[in-house]
């Protein structure tokens, strides 16, 4: 018999040998102390049960109505609040006559943990208001975490002048949670503040700062804290090694982010550290956005091949590089070494379908997703509906996007099914699904948008592409873009509605790119339209001078309409840049091979 249970038993003998009526000071001082003493046990070792079963026995016995109710009350509250079951926590918390600070600590602490920022700090203006418990130093840090949760800036810079105050902010874990908030909000000033001003930066602080860095978009400053942590003999982590690894993978210089990488995987494996597995799914990932997938499978291959998350890692950096087969193949692997994939590997898996476009694979991966279950997930029905829609197999998409749940069908869902009826000249059907998706009050975005003009000027229709833009432009004039306009000049230009289409490009509120001036050099290569495509091949040799294509576009016009000397200068004007047209290939698939030629 463990020790837990026998002082629950001697307590039982306590109260059953001690009336509730009868009970004397001394009986029940000693009750209550047996009773502190196993709440204190449980609260440690997370017993739910048994926490129960001594709420039970604290009641019968009338402990609550003895001099020390509000204490074993206030105990209760945090041993439930500690236990995971914040309901009862709750329940006693309000009905405590006095709320104590080691209660209110605990209940904001379990609050915090458990995502329930803005309870957190309800709780927190609440404690401020009666003025009684005083928060201390072991308050603010979660508060400070539910601001930087929910994004309140200014709150959070509020807290950070009551700690300076209240003389808190000198301590080190309220000094990590400031820079934590700052950097969650975006303020990398502000962090950089509370950082250069700590007395004392634990390897915590360090590590805050460059993800904090990285999650901001400046993977450059993430590595210069990195070299002053190590100039400052500041011991890493495995969480150093995975808050910086991804930054090597984002700077413009992929190879200067790949030779920093290198250097990290030394360390860490000098360090006995990379076989931690978030130390190698790490790795896998910065070398995948280096664009270095030999390194990033010799990684692989040393991992322990049990574990889902390399395998997630290893399958992502296949779509990041383009490598859809591999992905698949990879991913038969996995399933012969007996490693259970989860939502993210699916997740990381799908888009792979979706760039091969291939119907029957398509059908295999639905048959293995309703055979495992995976189809219940919204994420892997939306991946599964989009593979369809790239695959051609539209009857299959639509049966899937009937079956989604309205409560589900988000603008993720109805711009994959307007797009995948666009792409393959259902531009009627695109229309009608787009009229469906605004009266079911889902908001259309920039992508939907886009997905819905380019189906409009695949099928010819020109005039319900125009009261599309027209609505857009009235209704959502904050989502145009250039891609709209281009999608409008396309439309236009293959219905020989040129003018029309040049005197948009002159409306757009912006500057017209190469995109746009490339889709009206296209029509009118169609409709041998030569004083319009000068105009359009003139901005365009401005733009993207070394794009031969547009060249070879203007010189096609002239040829079109019997001015070869102009056709003849363009070909000059290559040859002056030094310009050479790529050669042509053609590909003929045999099986499962392509041959190029």
């Amino acid at each position: 018999m463990n020790g837990t249970s026998q002082a629950l038993l001697k307590l039982k003998h306590l109260l059953s040998t001690s009336a509730a009526t009868t009970t004397t000071n001394t009986g029940a001082a000693a009750t209550a102390a047996q009773c502190e003493s196993l709440l204190h046990r449980y609260a440690a070792i997370k017993s739910l049960t048994n926490t129960k079963k001594l709420h039970a026995h604290i009641v019968i016995s009338g402990l609550l109505s003895s001099h020390k109710s509000t204490y074993l009350l206030s105990l209760l509250t945090s041993t439930y609040a500690l236990c995971g079951h914040l309901p009862y926590a709750r329940q006693l918390f309000d009905e405590l006559p006095h709320r104590t600070l080691r209660s209110c600590k605990t209940m904001i602490q379990m609050y915090t943990k458990n995502g329930l920022s803005s309870t957190t700090l309800q709780l927190f203006v609440e404690m401020l208001a009666s003025g009684h418990p005083v928060p201390d130093k072991h308050t603010y840090p979660f508060v400070i975490k539910a601001c930087g949760d929910l994004l309140l800036l200014k709150l959070g810079a509020s807290l950070h002048c009551l700690t300076v105050t209240n003389g808190f902010v000198t301590d080190t874990f309220v000094g990590n949670s400031l820079l934590a908030m700052y950097m969650n909000c975006g303020d990398k000033e502000g962090a950089k503040r509370v950082f250069d001003s700590m007395s004392e930066r634990t390897v915590v602080s360090w590590n805050t700062m460059i993800s904090g860095y990285f999650k901001n978009g400046s993977a450059s400053e993430a590595l210069m804290i990195l070299k002053k942590m190590v100039e400052e003999g500041v011991e890493a982590d495995c969480a150093t090694v995975v808050s910086v690894l991804p930054a090597c993978g984002y700077l413009k210089d992929l190879d200067a982010g790949r030779e920093y990488g290198k250097c990290l995987h030394g360390w860490a494996t000098r360090q006995k550290l990379e076989s931690d597995v978030n130390v190698e799914t790490a790795l896998i990932d910065m070398y995948a956005n280096c664009k270095s997938m030999t390194l990033s499978f010799r990684v692989f291959r040393r991992t322990s091949k049990k574990r889902t998350v390399p395998w997630n890692a290893i399958l992502s950096g296949c779509i990041t590089n383009r490598l859809a087969r591999e992905a698949i193949e990879l991913f038969k692997e996995m399933l012969l070494e007996a490693v259970d994939p989860n939502d993210a590997t699916l997740n990381s898996l799908l888009p792979a379908y979706s760039n091969l476009a291939d119907l029957q694979l398509a059908m295999n991966v639905h048959s293995y997703l309703i055979k495992t279950g995976f189809l219940s997930l919204v994420e892997v029905t939306t991946g599964l509906l989009d593979i369809y829609s790239k695959s051609g197999g539209l009857d299959y998409a639509h049966k899937i996007f009937d079956g989604i749940s309205a409560r589900y069908k988000d603008i993720f869902v109805w711009s994959v099914i307007i797009a995948g009826y666009g792409m393959h000249g259902h531009g009627d059907t695109s229309l009608t699904l787009f009229s469906q998706m605004v009266q079911s009050g889902v908001e259309p975005n920039e992508v939907t948008f886009t997905s819905v003009l380019h189906a409009c000027s695949h099928a010819g229709l020109v005039d319900e592409g125009l009261s599309l833009f027209k609505y857009m432009l009235k209704s959502h004039r904050a989502l145009a873009h250039a891609e709209h306009y281009t999608c409008m000049v396309d439309l236009l230009g293959r219905a020989d509605r040129l003018e029309e289409a040049y005197e948009l490009i002159e409306q757009m509120p912006f500057r017209p790119n190469h995109a746009v001036w490339g889709a009206l050099l296209g029509a009118c290569v169609i409709h041998e339209n030569v004083e319009l495509g000068e105009v359009a091949a003139r901005w365009l040799f401005e733009i993207e001078p070394n794009n031969t294509g547009n060249y070879v576009l203007m010189a096609k016009i002239y040829a079109a309409v019997g001015r070869w000397k102009e056709a003849e200068n363009v070909r000059h004007m290559m040859n002056a840049v030094g310009l050479r047209k790529a050669p042509a290939h053609s590909s003929v698939k045999i099986g499962n091979m392509a041959n190029i030629g």
